[in-house]
């Protein structure tokens, strides 16, 4: 079966003025289907560019981009993508957000019982049960970000793309949603990329790692994680693989380490 994603020599060159900003130069990988891929790498290496050009919203300068085979061309409206920032609507509430994925394109015909249904059961999924008549500005972080995943569930994309989501929250809570995102992912079947600049958080998480050099983002290494699952985010790093894999990865991620700016 053909890879769920694949890069073949990506290159992405960005113009600033008369400057030419090279963002990705030949990047080639692929992602298996109902696998977590991490990205790790310095900032201004790439991660978000690869992302947006897996989502569709820009085009490889040269290479391609394929999904499930056939090259990415628009808006790729097969996979979901949660951003950085929460991005809810702060006038709906924490339901009225969940079902807004139903309010555009083919999801439109979708009956209301369904739409009630899956978006009451993506809320329960993430632990929001009970908030969802609350507003964005009534709610912590990390509920935000629970109501962001939510949301990018709630249509039940095969690719979920993730674009550094826990980076603003302090540890206890990074730690926690970590669980949470592993609890909902391990069984189902979907393909998660996940942006990370935090090279604990790959290794809890990934089935493989890529690890980017600085600007223009090549793949320096990839990394098979070969831990067991289901995965305790609490207590994995304790044992002494975990070790192992931080000390190669990380061979390979510091030399750029300091280096770069964000695009």
């Amino acid at each position: 079966m053909a890879p769920i994603l694949e890069y073949r020599n990506v290159s992405k060159v960005f113009f600033k003025g008369d400057t030419r900003v090279h963002a990705l130069r030949n990047v080639t990988a692929q992602v298996e289907r109902g696998e977590l891929l991490a990205i790790v790498g310095p900032s201004g290496c790439g991660k978000s560019t690869l992302l947006n050009l897996t989502a569709g919203l820009m085009e490889p300068g040269l290479g391609e981009v394929l999904y499930a085979g056939k090259p990415v061309s628009g808006v790729n409206t097969r996979v979901s993508y949660v951003t950085q920032r929460d991005n809810l609507l702060p006038w709906r509430t924490v339901e009225d957000n969940v079902t807004l994925p139903f309010e555009f394109g083919e999801r439109a015909r979708t009956s209301a019982t369904e739409r009630r249904e899956r978006v009451q059961k993506y809320i329960n999924v993430v632990g929001l049960k009970g908030f969802e008549k609350h507003y964005p500005a009534e709610l912590s972080g990390g509920m935000r970000k629970r109501a962001q995943l939510a949301r990018s569930l709630v249509y039940e994309p095969d690719v979920l793309l993730m674009d550094e989501p826990f980076g603003a929250l302090d540890a206890q809570l990074k730690l926690m949603l970590q669980a949470e995102l592993l609890k909902t992912w391990e069984g189902s079947g979907k393909t998660l990329v996940f942006v990370t600049h935090d090279l604990t958080e790959a290794i809890s998480l990934a089935d493989h790692v890529i690890v980017m050099s600085t600007r223009p983002g090549r793949v320096r290494a990839i990394e098979r994680i070969a831990l067991p699952r289901p995965r305790d985010v609490f207590t994995i790093r304790f044992l002494p693989e975990f070790g192992e894999y931080f000390e190669r990865l990380w061979s390979a991620l510091r030399e750029d380490m300091g280096q770069g700016s964000d695009v």
